[in-house]
């Protein structure tokens, strides 16, 4: 699958790398934006983008400033997420994409969230990828543990290992895949002087560590009630209650649901159960 790709400058400095995926065919709705985790980047949506063009939408995929091929930013405090998400608004409003379906997981989906109101009238729908308006902190504290443990490595077999020591818990049925950790480092992992290094700027995880109690989410949750909404949970997830997705559903009765089994944090919304709800869902947005 074809793309191109392209930096943005943003107004306080750093360049934005995103993917620009046309749509296959006739374009046949919105644009559809997506939005990665913590400490990921583009090459989380490697799979998704094309098979999200090939229903006819043009898919814009970035990585946040710090990640991936994006700018560093000389201000660590700057690394938060109404920063990613005004980028974001600033990156479309530059394409001329009036309006886009979100699609985010993790951080992406907590983007995803506030954007009705710090940017009205940019997000049309939402694909919310396993978080809620409410975050099990046990969820945050493994996500903490696992990104403190970051630090380069000589050998790709190390960054394989590393990778399954940090993600096996998610994916508890590729136990012994190899191929699949190899697939799923090259997401993560790159190459640099003597070995291979994560890539991500560390005061990322330096900002999350010291980021204190998230503010109470659910106000955001009120502009979706007018707004079409999936959300989409990995069944063995540590970050997205149950009893989160079913609140959210009693303040919003017609919102979407897709959970898939044997996952962990966070589905790569590409397995049959997450993709058969989002082609769905998109067939009911413009």
């Amino acid at each position: 699958m074809s793309f191109t790709e392209h930096y943005f400058q943003t107004e306080d400095g750093p360049k934005i790398h995103y993917r620009d995926y046309p749509a296959v065919g006739e374009e046949r709705g919105l644009p559809v934006l997506c939005l990665h985790g913590l400490t990921r980047n583009v090459n989380d949506f490697a799979e998704l983008a094309p098979q999200i063009a090939a229903l006819g939408r043009r898919v814009i995929v970035a990585s946040q400033r710090g990640r991936g091929k994006s700018d560093w930013d000389p201000r660590p405090e700057r690394y938060q997420p109404p920063i990613y998400t005004m980028d974001m608004a600033a990156l479309l409003e530059n394409l001329g994409i009036a309006r886009a379906v979100y699609v985010g997981t993790s951080m992406g989906g907590l983007m995803s969230l506030i954007t009705p109101t710090l940017a009205p009238g940019k997000l049309a729908a939402a694909v919310i990828n396993d978080i809620g308006v409410e975050i099990n902190p046990g969820g945050i504290e493994r996500i903490k543990s696992n990104v403190s443990a970051r630090g380069a490595v000589k050998t790709w077999d190390e960054a394989i290992d590393r990778t399954i020591a940090s993600n096996l818990d998610a994916f508890p049925k590729r136990k012994g895949d190899r191929e699949f950790w190899d697939w799923f480092a090259r997401k993560l992992w790159i190459e640099v002087e003597g070995g291979f290094d994560l890539s991500y700027d560390q005061a990322i995880v330096e900002q999350f560590d010291e980021g204190g109690e998230l503010p109470d989410l659910w106000p955001f949750w009120e502009p979706f009630k007018a707004l079409p909404v999936l959300v989409v949970r990995g069944g063995n997830t540590d970050l997205l209650t149950i009893e989160t997705v079913d609140r959210m559903r009693s303040k919003k009765p017609d919102m979407a649901y897709a959970e898939v089994p044997d996952v962990g944090h966070a589905p790569f919304m590409t397995e049959p159960e997450a993709w058969s709800a989002i082609t769905d869902f998109l067939e009911q947005v413009d």
